[in-house]
């Protein structure tokens, strides 16, 4: 099927208006966002709950509770982490959660099209992998952030250390 510049472009521009106008709908129903400190709230909350395990792989436990424990314990660093940067940074944090917590986003941005909570690895991994290499930087950015906040937070926690053979510092700089 052959596709005109003038559709393409229609779509394009329609595309657009629909984010946008998720963007405003997101904005109405959250209301304005005071610049503060980094809240984890519950959309958020789920989008990393289900990104973190993807991102970490077989490093994560495989039964239920050990993994729903160490998915909680990473998210917290992660949040954690968060806090300790600059405001201005975790506005824009809080602005990435807060696309991948919007439907339409979640949908077209990142091609998940149910919740993260019913996304299936395939289609996290998928995700990850489409915003790791994607041609807009801004996306890639995204991907760069959200890798670094995970694996940073898993590997502060003392006990992953010995999966990657990692002995800890130095005992003559403690």
């Amino acid at each position: 099927m052959r596709i005109s510049r003038r559709s393409f472009l229609k779509v394009g521009v329609v595309g657009a208006l629909v984010l946008a106008g998720g963007g405003a709908v997101y904005r109405l129903v959250r209301g304005p966002t005071p610049p503060g400190r980094f809240v984890l709230d519950g959309a958020a909350g789920a989008a990393l709950a289900a990104i973190a395990p993807a991102m970490l792989g077989s490093a994560v436990p495989a039964g239920p509770a050990p993994r729903a424990a160490a998915v909680a314990a990473v998210s917290e660093r992660v949040n954690q982490a968060i806090l300790g940067l600059p405001l201005a940074t975790q506005q824009e944090v809080q602005d990435l959660f807060g696309l991948l917590a919007l439907a339409p986003a979640r949908r077209f941005v990142a091609g998940v099209p149910g919740g993260w909570a019913e996304a299936t690895p395939a289609q996290l991994a998928a995700f990850l992998q489409s915003w790791r290499t994607h041609r807009f930087a801004a996306l890639q950015s995204a991907y760069h952030a959200l890798h670094d906040l995970v694996i940073g937070a898993w590997y502060s926690d003392p006990g992953n250390w010995a999966a990657i053979g990692y002995p800890g510092p130095l005992k003559e700089l403690g």
